[in-house]
């Protein structure tokens, strides 16, 4: 699909990934991009979505908007992010649909694996088992996408794709502890603890679980690869294929950041799902994505990011 002259509506391009998106959209020739905002486009509410395709008609939608955070926030707000994901997705798709849209590409979530689903995770796996517990509101609402997406497609010939990227990071990540997920967690954690001399630092688990982490920047590279040259209807892993486990994370993190404390381990918090490892092959043979982010450049970079907006120095 030729980008160049096409109208693109981004939801949740104001957002951590959507920044990058856009960005990147605009440095590929592609100037002709809205970004609605919550204040004015509630997408939640059917009123808004046709109001947005009203007032800016597209060719394609990328829907990157949800309700996230990590274990702690997902514990708190299940029914929130169940159904504020659910509804945003499926009117959007319905909307799109209905008013003639050329594609719609949505942006799911590795949480809607099955918990033990054999390592690496393949495609074809996703529906053998149910997601672990702790986000299985949210990654089920997502996952519904697929299921609309390929029903659209068989009854209407409808242009949906659904790719699933896995945990990402980079500079403009959420921070807030409150909802943030491992990385940016424990970044401000160590340095906090850091500048406040702290003898140590808690992390929640066991430190045995294992993340497929991706680079923020290489995600929107997959993104605008799939968005030009994916048309199919069956979902697309979007990762690193590279399985790091919490423990040897936090250790990094530690050694960058330069705390010379103690990590412990609190084992009465979740650990969540037991190993997330994406298998990646069916994204370099659909569109040609592979990772390029070196796994320590991006925490460097993610650190350091931190550091000048959020850091004792900010």
């Amino acid at each position: 699909m030729p980008l160049r002259a096409k109208r693109i509506i981004v939801t949740g391009g104001s957002g951590f990934l959507g920044t990058r998106l856009v960005s990147l959209l605009g440095k590929r020739g592609h100037p002709d991009v809205f970004v609605p905002r919550r204040r004015d486009y509630d997408l939640v509410r059917a009123e808004a979505v046709g109001r947005l395709f009203d007032e800016h008609p597209a060719d394609l939608v990328i829907h990157l908007a949800a309700i996230v955070g990590g274990i702690g926030a997902n514990r708190e707000q299940p029914g929130e992010f169940f159904y504020q994901n659910l509804m945003m997705g499926a009117q959007l798709l319905d909307e799109a649909r209905r008013r003639g849209v050329d594609k719609f590409l949505s942006v799911g979530t590795i949480c809607a694996y099955p918990k033990h689903a054999p390592v690496p995770f393949r495609e074809e796996s996703l529906w053998d088992g149910y997601p672990e517990g702790t986000n299985a509101p949210y990654g089920l609402a997502k996952k519904m996408l697929l299921v609309q997406g390929q029903a659209y497609r068989r009854q209407y010939g409808f242009n949906a794709v659904h790719i699933l990227p896995t945990n990402l990071y980079g500079p403009g990540d959420n921070f807030d502890p409150r909802s943030s997920h491992v990385i940016p967690a424990l970044i401000r954690r160590l340095l906090e603890a850091k500048e406040a001399k702290r003898p140590t630092v808690d992390v929640w688990g066991s430190g045995t679980t294992t993340r497929d982490f991706l680079y923020v920047d290489d995600a929107a590279e997959a993104v605008v690869l799939a968005a030009e040259r994916y048309d199919g209807g069956e979902p697309v892993n979007v990762g690193s294929g590279r399985e790091v486990s919490i423990r040897s994370l936090a250790e990094e993190l530690r050694r960058l950041v330069g705390f010379e404390g103690k990590l412990v381990w609190d084992r009465s918090k979740p650990d969540g799902q037991p190993r997330r490892l994406l298998d990646v092959s069916r994204a370099k043979a659909a569109f040609g994505f592979e990772a390029e982010t070196a796994f320590d450049d991006g925490l460097r970079r993610t650190i350091d990011w931190f550091r000048e907006h959020h850091g004792p120095a900010s």
